[in-house]
């Protein structure tokens, strides 16, 4: 007998049922005893006197008038009788539950569990309660296929056949460590607790259970990542230092910290995969560029990976000018889709002949006819909009490059050890100098005309403003300003002042053609939609008017926040938004309280729930089935050094106390589908 034994093993479930069960993720003996409730139902007595209107509720009395079963409707019933609690008699009715009649019998003692309602003196009940029974009783998910009484029968069955071959997953001293219960009570507590506080330390040991199972099988994918295909790029570090002596600034602290990170990566013989964080406009792109010189310094290719043709040309333009001007002549190249056929076999055969050293692109540098010449190093530039097999199918390229992704939406610490656990974390904490602190205000849409005088008056110095709008055209359902409308009022409301159009429907070259004319100044206010979310770097522009801003998520706000304050001037950020809900205000009140990304990105966690993150999907944020990992991040961290001290023991594997778990990792972790 085996805990991994299929669940047809258990007698009463055959083909049709164990598909019911495996549509709940259920396959195996293993998966249904850790199939656990959702919540318990409380069967602890309370008088009248003790329960609030609505509440859920258990009262236990003496029946005091004949049950009175009436019919109605077809296959409808109503079952009533009054119960006598101490000194109130209350009405019960059941409703379409026939068969309780014959065990309710005037003065007999019962518990009946339902819904109180305060004002009538009257229970909905639910079902009469045998009060032999715990007073809890596990509510389990169901569906339409299979009923939750169903599943807590099996999971009975499988208890009583099975639990000889539960063995423990948490060795011995982190479960005296940190107080927690063997297994075999743990999985019996969870489902058959006698009481809430059994209820709550199984919950507590299995929660720990399921985080530490999760950080082990990530730290084993991290060892397995490292000690294959690995391969030391010995750069010229002369190379380097000469073109940060270049530089027309000095690194700050935090970037010179982050970079010594990635080079001892670089000329490691492990495989890199590094996260590289950074708030907007802490420089991560200048480290990124460093750690590119260094690969091509070692005669290897480097790539950078965005995710807009926008950010893609910017980028082409930005490492060229930048590389020049330290004296340095790489050769940089752009590929995109919107390439032209001739031009893209061109840029394709110099690729794969080693002729071009450093390839910027979007999505068209994973396509399968793209081929490196020896490929070291690949960047991930925004790595959020990027799902998991689009960052593998770029690390699939050349010969296993080191992989550097970079992020300007700071992730909080609860989805950097889930989401992104496997890798490596190297943090930019810190803003060049000479940056101002972009001064952010909310203001309702009755304020509107006094914003653009405002502005008016602003760009009459000199400003330069971005107005950004949720929609490119009017929507008939939305009540939400839309690019085209606002375009045309601002041309009449702002001359003798140019202004321009941007969106996303416009051809590539006319959005590089109209960024490259405000980067000139030929355009001193640019109304766009989100498609300047990200990369557009204009240091005269230091106005940003965001439109219908309750429209937007916080971490949308702060990116485009973070396109104003690039130079040494002051800059503003002016949120126009009247939210109609609680959550809209909190998000108005967060973004205008702090410029700091990580706060923000705590308090998105918060508002919004794991689930909804921006990139979480994508980034495969697991689903815990008991633990959750924001409101329990403590337990998170400590299950994830706990994995970490283990693995980096010498033959972890064979010792005696870790039986049990090496067992299980080795066979679950095929099926675990986060990491495909």
């Amino acid at each position: 007998m085996s805990l991994f034994d299929p669940i047809t093993k258990l007698s009463g479930v055959g083909d049709k049922r164990a598909e019911a069960l495996k549509q709940l993720g259920i396959e195996n003996i293993e998966d249904l005893l850790t199939y656990y409730p959702f919540r318990y139902d409380d069967f602890e007595t309370r008088l009248p006197s003790q329960t609030d209107d609505g509440q859920k509720v258990t009262f236990k009395g003496i029946v005091s008038s004949p049950p009175v079963l009436t019919h109605f409707g077809y296959h409808k019933s109503r079952l009533s009788f009054h119960l006598l609690i101490a000194h109130d008699n209350i009405s019960v009715s059941f409703f379409n539950q026939p068969w309780l009649e014959e065990r309710v019998e005037v003065e007999q003692e019962i518990a009946v569990f339902g819904t109180y309602d305060a004002i009538h003196a009257s229970l909905a009940g639910q079902k009469i309660i045998n009060l032999a029974e715990n007073s809890l009783a596990a509510v389990y998910p169901s569906s339409q296929a299979i009923h939750a009484k169903t599943i807590q029968q099996l999971i009975q069955k499988a208890y009583s056949l099975y639990a000889n071959q539960i063995e423990d997953l948490i060795p011995a001293d982190l479960r005296q460590l940190y107080r927690l219960q063997p297994r075999k009570k743990q999985i019996h507590d969870m489902h058959f607790p006698n009481d809430a506080e059994e209820a709550r330390l199984a919950r507590r040991s299995a929660a720990f259970e399921e985080f530490f199972i999760f950080q082990m099988r990530l730290q084993l994918l991290k060892l397995s990542a490292q000690e294959h295909q690995g391969r030391a790029v010995n750069y010229d570090n002369q190379v380097l230092q000469d073109f940060v002596e270049r530089l027309p600034y000095r690194l700050t602290d935090a970037q010179q910290k982050v970079l010594d990170e990635i080079l001892q990566d670089l000329s490691a013989p492990i495989h890199m995969n590094r996260l590289l964080q950074g708030d907007v406009g802490s420089g991560k792109t200048i480290v990124a560029a460093i750690a590119m010189l260094a690969a091509y310094s070692a005669g290897f290719q480097a790539a950078i990976m965005v995710p807009t043709e926008i950010l893609a040309q910017q980028h082409a333009i930005n490492l060229s000018n930048l590389y020049e001007s330290c004296g340095l002549h790489l050769r940089v190249e752009l590929l995109t889709s919107g390439l032209k056929a001739a031009a893209r076999r061109q840029i394709l055969q110099d690729l794969q002949s080693g002729e071009i050293d450093i390839i910027v692109g979007t999505h068209a540098l994973i396509q399968p006819d793209v081929h490196f010449h020896n490929l070291a190093l690949a960047v991930v530039d925004e790595q959020h909009r990027f799902g998991v097999k689009q960052r593998a199918a770029l690390r699939e390229q050349g010969q296993n490059p080191d992989i550097l992704a970079m992020t300007a939406t700071p992730i909080p610490r609860t989805l950097a050890i889930t989401a992104y656990g496997e890798m490596d974390v190297s943090i930019i904490d810190q803003l060049p100098s000479g940056r101002k602190r972009i001064v952010t205000r909310w203001v309702k849409s009755n304020q509107t005309d006094n914003v653009f005088q405002w502005v008016k008056k602003q760009m009459v110095a000199g400003a330069q403003v971005y107005v950004v709008t949720p929609l490119i055209e009017e929507s008939e359902t939305l009540d939400v300003q839309n690019a085209l409308l606002v375009y045309d009022q601002l041309q009449t409301e702002m001359a003798p002042y140019h202004v321009a159009l941007l969106h996303g429907r416009m051809s590539n070259e006319d959005k590089q053609q109209v960024i490259s004319d405000f980067a000139a100044n030929k355009t001193q206010l640019l109304v766009t939609t989100t498609v300047i979310e990200v990369g557009v770097d204009i240091k005269n522009a230091t106005i940003m008017i965001i439109l219908d801003a309750d429209r937007f998520g916080l971490a949308q706000l702060h990116q485009l926040r973070g396109r104003v304050g690039r130079g040494d001037k002051q800059s503003y950020a002016i949120l126009i938004s009247d939210p109609k809900t609680q959550y809209g205000i909190d998000r108005m009140t967060a973004i205008e309280s702090t410029t700091d990304g990580f706060q923000l990105a705590e308090k998105d966690l918060q508002l919004r729930g794991p689930g909804d993150m921006i990139g979480v999907k994508q980034a495969g944020l697991p689903e815990f089935n008991v633990g959750d990992p924001v409101h329990d991040l403590k337990m998170m961290e400590i299950a994830q050094q706990a994995a970490i001290e283990i693995t980096r023991q010498p033959h972890w594997d064979s010792d005696k106390d870790h039986a049990g778990l090496v067992k299980y990792l080795s066979l679950t972790m095929y099926r675990y589908k986060d990491f495909d």
